[in-house]
């Protein structure tokens, strides 16, 4: 026996190693997650947790599990998970007596590997289901606004691209320049054309092409337009070709034609 618990201790070790490092969980939600993860095989293994501790430090990646039983008389325990009989009880520690609380260490390990396998899965499914909450709700207000990234890979039908936090962007083929040319590793800039959250699956939608990433471009690098002494009114464009621009100036020394030509 303890040479399977020895055996089933480092599966607990890469546990908390695979999951304590996730960046894009705060450290309380992480904590959270972990806790009720123990909880859940506990509850399946005793009937309720309601009745156990469960400590977990993801920074050290150690947890501790206690059960908490009241001390009843010999004979008496009805419920074997939330009382003890006085004399186990003593066996524990001499002088308990009736009616006092008995906190003891549990040891996961002791589940066998079905319980930690179980306890992983469940694990990996919060962590997974909580980092596409997060990426979705990074995403879901910045629709329209221009994003850097970085190509990751080039396929036929589209470009995946990474942002700061390795999460991933999608750039449609027909959403692309016809005349530009990607390579793995370069930066390029993007307007977030829409988020899909199918099935809590976020997918992040990039355009290249839209009137919108030209009018971002335009805010960007003309002040007027910035400062509000140039408004724009409508974009046509043919992608990699050429692009009309319908602007209003609120200040009659702005020459808007020659800023938007050079602009663009």
């Amino acid at each position: 026996m303890a040479a399977r618990k020895e055996e089933e201790r480092p599966n607990m070790v890469e546990t908390f190693k695979e999951f304590k490092d996730t960046k894009s969980i705060d450290r309380t939600t992480l904590v959270s997650v972990l806790e009720e993860s123990f909880r859940n095989v506990i509850a399946k293994i005793y009937g309720s947790d309601e009745n156990f501790d469960v400590i977990v430090n993801p920074d050290k990646g150690d947890f501790e599990i206690y059960r908490n039983r009241v001390v009843v008389a010999d004979g008496e325990v009805q419920d074997e998970n939330k009382e003890i009989s006085l004399t186990d009880a003593q066996k524990i520690v001499p002088d308990y007596e009736v009616g006092e609380d008995v906190s003891e260490p549990v040891d996961f390990a002791k589940f066998g590997r079905r319980a930690i396998l179980n306890l992983r899965q469940t694990l990996a499914s919060k962590v997974l289901e909580l980092e596409h909450d997060s990426l979705y709700n990074k995403y879901k207000d910045r629709v329209g606004q221009i994003i850097s990234g970085e190509v990751y890979q080039v396929w036929k039908r589209e470009v995946l691209l990474v942002d700061e936090d390795n999460n991933e962007l999608i750039l449609p083929k027909g959403e692309q320049i016809p005349r530009d040319q990607y390579r793995k590793g370069e930066t390029i800039r993007a307007v977030i054309l829409r988020v899909d959250n199918e099935n809590n699956n976020p997918k992040i939608i990039l355009s290249r092409t839209a009137p919108t990433f030209l009018e971002r471009l335009l805010e960007a690098e003309v002040p007027e337009i910035e400062d509000g002494l140039i408004s724009i009114k409508g974009i046509a464009r043919m992608p990699g070709e050429r692009a009309k621009i319908a602007v209003e100036s609120y200040d009659d020394r702005i020459d808007c034609w020659c800023l938007c030509r050079c602009a663009w």
